[in-house]
């Protein structure tokens, strides 16, 4: 296999890791814990698992010598960068509680532990895969694990290949099921344990104890160089305006660390749309605002930054989306029978006025993708929706109304964009090999300390590498319910942007600035090799939130 200069460098990259793993370790529980909404009904559905203590890993002087163990790995969900570095971690460190240690790799996402579909992970195969992007050493899948013939059949092959723990390393609904796992095969007594670890490029699953998903880093680092080459190139032309729409389905973290690292003139938060609860038309007004008040400088040119799950958090679209949700939760079938060109129709005629005259007056283009497929989770693929083309065409209908009315004399011309794929499995960041080799290597800790139902976590990572803090959490501590295909359903709770936080606080005290005067900032590709300031930095959100 013919390699760039840059895999074979990083090849050699050797992870920085908690002074706290390096040797023994022993495993230091804290106080016990509760789910943060709806702790009777999540304690009834968990008995097994729910009320663990935090656990805190720290140096042991007494060297344990522990019997080989098997292991099972699990790639869940999107791709995101530093997957084969969380491998890495793991397969290193159970190498080191016993050198007899196997660590076996299901294809393509859960589903191949429930079609038996497997491969042994040696060293050959880890030493070609670390420090490098993508989820190719196994593959990724989206098969939901919640029937019990699922885990019943999972446990064949687990039994059969005498794996004692398995590592599922997803976002937030791929580790809800690996919560949901953990407790069935510890209700029935099967001696396996399940240990999650936390991905997604979106941001959107951390907590107190988990400061970031892996994969953010790199994702936002990889965006904000091409936002800042656009920037540059419209500085330079001076003619165009840019709608650019970014990864971030149910939160807004990408967008708002991609404007803290390149200061866009235009940056909407989804969260902030929904607190004050704008419309559509408001939004429109905002950025044709800003535009006109830019052309009035002879500034005719700039950059809008979208989130993809805005037409969400517009709360008007939201309540029409959840309506939309529900009924083909129950109808799908029965939509599917309707014929193309009456599908429209269709859906109007079975909505409550309110959200069936907000359908109607959706351009054709942006109805028929709401009632497209659901994903597996039942709801709109919001990616689908062209929001950056909607925008666009909107702001330049509302500009030339107002240039009728004498309100604006500049020129609008757009160009729009999506950024999404080209982040998910760069190679990761110095920050994310690092982070994400750790948490694998603290998932291979709680196997050995016995633990089930737990997610891997490593904290104050902001600090240099060997004063980061490893442990873990139980992953019911992140749970609530919340309605899924039309039933509340146990799911961790998604964290969105905080609109009284650190980050969100400094992007709105410059955001006026940003919009009239032309402040981009060009962040370049992300640095591997130098000075630590330049390749070692975290995402400005994690350094706003813990003061740094």
């Amino acid at each position: 296999m013919t390699k760039s200069a840059l895999q074979i460098a990083r090849a050699a990259y050797q992870p920085k890791v908690s002074a706290a793993l390096h040797g023994a370790v022993k495993a230091v529980e804290g106080a016990t814990t509760q789910s943060v909404a709806d702790q009777e009904e999540i304690k009834r559905l968990f008995p097994n698992t729910y009320g663990m203590p935090i656990i805190t890993f720290e140096s042991n002087e007494e060297k344990v010598s522990s019997p080989a163990i098997n292991v099972g790995v699990i790639l869940s969900g999107g791709q995101a960068p530093g997957g084969h570095n969380v491998i890495s971690g793991l397969f290193d460190g159970i190498k080191a509680i016993n050198p007899d240690s196997r660590l076996y790799g299901f294809l393509m996402g859960p589903g191949g532990l429930v079609d038996h579909k497997y491969k042994e992970l040696t060293a050959d195969i880890i030493d070609e895969y670390r420090n490098t992007g993508g989820f190719d050493m196994i593959g990724s899948g989206r098969t939901k694990l919640e029937e019990t013939a699922q885990y019943d059949k999972g446990l064949e092959i687990l039994k059969q290949l005498n794996i004692s723990a398995l590592v599922i390393i997803g976002g937030d609904d791929s580790n809800t099921n690996a919560c949901v796992l953990a407790e069935y095969y510890k209700a029935n007594n099967t001696g396996i344990q399940v240990i999650g670890c936390p991905k997604t490029i979106d941001g959107d699953l951390k907590n107190e104890q988990i400061e970031t998903s892996f994969g953010f880093d790199t994702a936002c680092k990889v965006y904000s160089e091409v936002i800042g080459n656009i920037e540059r190139d419209c500085n330079s032309a001076r003619k165009y305006w840019h709608f650019i729409k970014l990864m971030g389905r149910s939160a807004s973290h990408i967008a708002l660390e991609c404007a803290l690292q390149t200061q866009p003139n235009v940056c909407i938060i989804s969260e902030e749309v929904e607190a004050k609860k704008q419309s559509l038309d408001d939004i429109v007004n905002y950025i044709a605002g800003v535009v006109a008040k830019r052309a009035e400088n002879g500034n005719n040119f700039g950059t809008v930054l979208i989130p993809e799950g805005l037409i969400e958090f517009i709360p008007a679209m939201k309540s029409l989306i959840s309506e939309l949700n529900d009924f083909l939760a129950h109808h799908e079938e029965e939509f599917k029978q309707v014929d193309r060109s009456e599908q429209r129709a269709y859906i109007i005629s079975k909505l409550s006025k309110e959200n069936a005259d907000l359908y109607a007056s959706l351009p054709e283009g942006v109805a028929r993708q709401l009632s497209l497929d659901r994903d597996p989770h039942g709801n709109v693929q919001v990616s689908l929706i062209e929001t950056e083309k909607l925008l666009a065409e909107m702001v330049g209908n509302r500009l030339a109304e107002w240039k009728k009315e004498g309100k604006y004399n500049g020129k609008f011309a757009s160009l729009v964009h999506f950024f999404g794929y080209e982040g998910r499995c760069a190679a990761p960041s110095n920050y994310d090999a690092d982070y994400c080799y750790s948490l694998g290597y603290t998932a291979s800790c709680l196997i050995a300390a016995g633990k089930t139902g737990y997610m891997s976590s490593v904290r104050n990572t902001t600090a240099p590498a060997d004063q980061w803090i490893a442990g873990g959490i139980p992953v019911t501590m992140m749970m609530n319910m919340e309605k899924r295909h039309g039933e509340m359903k146990p799911v961790i709770q998604k964290a969105l942007v905080k609109l009284d936080g650190a980050p969100f606080k400094k992007f709105a005290a410059n955001r006026e600035n940003w919009a009239v005067n032309t402040e981009y900032v060009y962040p370049g590709p992300i640095q591997y090799f130098g000075p630590t300031e330049v390749c070692d930095q975290t995402t400005r959100t994690l350094a706003l939130e813990q003061a740094k």
